[in-house]
């Protein structure tokens, strides 16, 4: 036989061959995001959806942080009593203390005062306070002061314990009936709630206000970040996440600003919450999540929305909801099963994502308001260190967007906590008379632990599939508000040993940012829909444009 004859052979067998595999090739169906590609994945729709979370997110960290400034406790001294005045002692004079002054009864052994033997006792009628930096806090209205100096910085666990609790009850809201909506509840909440506490009566009442407030807030802070990475393709999820949380940073220099023109605590309280009012105003333009509506089978809506994205973007629109529905298809069939926060850690890759996240926020969260409620000790007034800690985490928030995309996620959590860590590490080591030299490397740890958090929130809401996306960040979350939680009592081991809040942040940055690189990388990556998404990564790899349809499946 002649090699051509036998050539034209073999190309009729694979032709035969070909034929019969694609008959046999299961039916394919479009992802998300090439759906999304078509009505536009970035263009006026998604930055719009940026502008109308910025005015929400401006109320987070003049939240999370208010206690530096309405919790603040001034220079004080014991009040003189009227002993010391009828005996013709100037207050000024008198040899009193913070927490003790001298007894008014003189000792019965003397037979006059100048004889007497002197004895202090715990301040007898109250405390005078420096108002110059600070006309009112509660730590003044309610003296929590000396023995009681505790409760002020008690307030900020408080807060963040309901932070915690919110954190739950949103990623499940969210999760089961959707982002927009709770978005509402959150900002309704919270607005309530922030102007009540402003008109407590007591500490027991504001404190707890401020919990309740603090779960509320917490709904902001999910579901704004969520609702902006699900309305965007791979490549422009660091934009709309990275860009979109400057907000942050300008939160918290409208926070040294606030706090200085308002050094009343209870107008600075309403002010910081006033702009909630602008985003129930606003809410009724904010988009619901067209992925959460496919992963639940809402494909109406879906179909609304992607063609309000696309007319907003000047894309032709969907004029056929078939793609939509053959991406549904296989959510449908398996809505009847009910995801809970159990199934974070019944597969084992969610389950290492889970835990191993959740150390990584708790690392970052605690360095990160370590620092930032250390504002005294660097040469520099309360406002002025808010405003520069503020102000470094913008070119910060911009250093991590052009790398994350470029280096990866994973490095630039790993290394920006590892370079937090040293930066605290070194200050143990800087005399504190060279405030020069501990302001600047404190202020550089500032920015470095903002970066690690930034990206730890893109990162997180990128490993977790649509159908748990909320629960995972609500989850991780929580772990962050441990970590919150336990920033001021890291800070009160200083009475034990000056440095050793220092240390304990040090290690916990280091250990939670080499713990990291357990995490798999998703730059590139298409967002996981499902739970055998994320247990398949091959499933979401780069150029993995369609999915099987009859393997498509939720768990």
């Amino acid at each position: 036989m002649s090699k051509g004859g036998l050539f034209d052979k073999d190309v009729s067998l694979f032709r035969s061959e070909t034929s019969v595999r694609s008959s046999v090739r299961p039916r394919r169906v479009m992802t998300f995001d090439a759906i999304l590609e078509e009505v536009g994945a970035l263009g006026p729709f998604q930055v719009v959806l940026v502008v109308l979370m910025a005015s929400s997110r401006l109320v987070l960290p003049c939240n999370f942080l208010l206690n530096n400034f309405v919790a603040a406790v001034p220079p004080h001294r014991c009040k003189v009593g009227r002993w010391n005045a009828s005996a013709g002692d100037d207050d000024d004079d008198d040899p009193t203390t913070a927490c003790e002054m001298l007894a008014e009864t003189p000792s019965p052994l003397a037979g006059n005062r100048s004889e007497a033997t002197p004895t202090t006792v715990q301040c007898l009628h109250g405390w005078v306070y420096d108002n110059s930096t600070f006309s009112s806090t509660i730590a003044t209205e309610w003296d929590l002061v000396c023995e009681r100096k505790h409760l002020s910085q008690t307030i900020n666990i408080i807060f963040f314990l309901g932070v915690m609790l919110g954190s739950l009850v949103f990623g499940l809201l969210s999760d089961n009936y959707g982002r927009r909506g709770s978005l509402l509840l959150s900002y309704a909440l919270s607005l309530a709630l922030g102007l009540a506490s402003a008109r407590a009566d007591s500490y027991a009442t504001f404190a707890a206000l401020r919990f309740v407030c603090g779960s509320a807030l917490a709904g902001i802070s999910l579901v704004s970040v969520t609702l902006c990475v699900e309305w965007v393709t791979s490549p422009h999820r660091a934009f709309m996440c990275v860009i979109g949380s400057l907000s942050w940073s300008l939160g918290n220099m409208l926070l040294a600003g606030l706090a200085f023109l308002f050094n009343d605590w209870r107008p600075l309280v309403v002010a910081v919450t006033a702009p909630l009012a602008l985003a129930v105003l606003t809410w009724r333009w904010v988009p619901e999540s067209a992925r959460w509506l496919l992963a639940n089978a809402q494909v109406e809506k879906a179909h609304v929305y992607l063609n309000k994205c696309a007319r907003a973007n000047k894309r032709p629109k969907l004029a056929s909801k078939d793609k939509l529905e053959a991406l549904c298809s296989a959510e449908r069939s398996n809505k009847s099963q009910k995801l809970t926060l159990l199934h974070l850690f019944k597969t084992p890759e969610l389950r290492k994502i889970s835990l191993v996240s959740g150390i990584a926020w708790y690392g970052t969260a605690v360095t990160y308001y370590g620092i930032s409620l250390n504002l005294g000790g660097f040469g520099l007034n309360v406002y002025l260190t808010q405003f520069v800690y503020a102000a470094i985490e913008i070119p910060a928030k911009l250093l991590i967007y052009l790398l994350i995309d470029r280096v990866g996620r994973r490095p630039c959590l790993v290394g920006t906590l590892v370079l937090t860590g040293t930066c605290v590490g070194v200050n143990i080591f800087v005399p504190k008379d060279m405030w020069q030299l501990r302001s600047a490397v404190a202020i550089l740890g500032k920015g470095l632990s903002e970066a690690s958090f930034t990206t730890i929130f893109l990162y997180t809401s990128e490993l977790y599939p649509t159908v748990l996306r909320q629960s995972g960040l609500g989850f991780t979350n929580v772990l962050s508000r441990v970590g919150v939680s336990a920033a001021p009592l890291v800070l009160f081991l200083e009475e034990a040993w000056s440095v050793l809040p220092q240390v304990v942040l040090c290690a916990g940055a280091l250990t939670c940012g080499l713990l990291a690189l357990l995490l798999p990388e998703t730059a590139h990556r298409r967002l996981p829909e499902t739970i055998r998404d994320v247990e398949t990564p091959a499933r979401c790899s780069k150029g993995h444009e369609e999915i099987p349809l009859e393997t498509k499946n939720t768990t």
